[in-house]
């Protein structure tokens, strides 16, 4: 008995670090953005690690914004959502929704996470007709962007 409830503390402590790690780098990525000239504002240390990889500086430029809140009717209900980062080229019709994961373990919640880009996606796409939406994941654990759709 006292081992199921040391599981159960143990199992509740996780899942506390591990929401109030994910909120934490969140709140450090918000601030995060690279001008035209590739200079970074925000957390120094994430930035370096960002601008290690070209593709993810561009996401993190003058075209994009962090905590988007976006809403509208899938399948008739109603859904509010915010994006982590939306990059919007009006010249190239192209949409890039980027979520950041901070899992270390990348398929425990994997399915669970291209749902809800899909639903980024089918939103995004009322919203901006006639555009390309993308949708990757920024694993923040090492810095990695993932294509999902």
């Amino acid at each position: 008995m006292a081992n199921k409830i040391t599981d159960l503390i143990n199992d509740k402590l996780r899942q506390d670090y591990a929401t109030m790690s994910g909120t934490a780098m969140h709140a450090r990525m918000q601030h995060i953005f690279f001008d035209k000239a590739g200079y970074a504002t925000g957390d120094a240390d994430i930035a370096d690690r960002i601008a290690q990889n070209k593709e993810l500086v561009e996401y993190m430029g003058p075209l994009s914004r962090t905590e988007v809140p976006i809403a509208g009717y899938l399948d008739g209900r109603f859904l509010s959502r915010r994006i982590d980062r939306l990059y919007i080229n009006h010249n190239t019709k192209t949409i890039v929704v980027i979520d950041y994961k901070t899992d270390i373990d990348k398929e425990r919640f994997y399915q669970k996470y291209i749902e809800q880009l899909a639903e980024y996606r089918r939103l995004l796409a009322d919203v901006y007709p006639g555009y390309s939406v993308a949708c990757k994941i920024l694993w923040t654990n090492d810095f990695t962007l993932e294509n999902v759709i």
